[in-house]
């Protein structure tokens, strides 16, 4: 564990891992040091935003220091712990441009591929890249895909994607390189709720097949 200074309000956890990130972030949600104000989880820091008129840098780095990490990431995912409790569903019509392609890469057939995207429970992991877009965390490990070689210069809002060891879904219209599954048609990201968007870092996350049209959107 090594920790930065991250301006005169911050300190930068880096821990060098994903789930050891992960684990950092679901034990400073359940007893966080005097004086936190924020945690900003990513693939392998946690940013700790604290007050300076409660704590010290100094003493906050002797408490980050003495967390306990044998807590991990899906111990999140098990008990609903997070910032966020219960679970959200999300349902998908697998309609994908890159579905066939995926069931190809991982040598399954395309229902196999479905089945197993919606049998695993994922984990809001950090957001990223756009605002409302979260990496989930917990995909069967037979659905790890690369990237596209060639990313898409416009993706659809709602599109249901894959890469690596992540699955994510598009709030917005924008540029993207993850193979696309499917769609879904709730809305993930409305900068005028609190907060806005419901896949904020801990949520549990399951997604459902959807047989029927999505309803258009507004």
């Amino acid at each position: 564990m090594e920790i930065l200074r991250y301006g005169s309000r911050a300190l930068l956890v880096e821990v060098g891992d994903l789930d050891r990130a992960g684990a950092l972030h679901t034990a400073l949600l359940r007893d966080p040091p005097p004086g936190t104000l924020e945690l900003v989880p990513a693939a392998r820091t946690v940013l700790v935003r604290y007050d300076p008129g409660t704590t010290a840098p100094d003493r906050l780095a002797a408490a980050l220091r003495a967390v306990d990490l044998s807590a991990t990431a899906d111990d999140a995912t098990r008990s609903g712990t997070g910032a966020r409790s219960g679970t959200v569903e999300i349902p998908v019509r697998y309609d994908g441009a890159d579905l066939p392609e995926v069931a190809h890469l991982c040598g399954l057939t395309v229902p196999e591929v479905i089945a197993r995207h919606c049998a695993a429970t994922y984990r809001v992991a950090f957001c990223g890249f756009a605002p409302g877009f979260a990496y989930l965390t917990g995909a069967d490990p037979a659905l790890r895909v690369p990237r596209r070689t060639v990313p898409r210069t416009r993706v659809p809002a709602g599109s249901v994607a894959l890469a690596d060891e992540f699955t994510g879904v598009y709030p917005r219209e924008s540029p993207g390189g993850w193979q696309l599954l499917g769609t879904t048609g709730i809305s993930l990201w409305n900068p005028e709720a609190d907060p806005p968007t419901p896949l904020v870092p801990g949520t549990a996350v399951r997604f459902t097949p959807a047989d029927r049209p999505h309803p258009r959107r507004p």
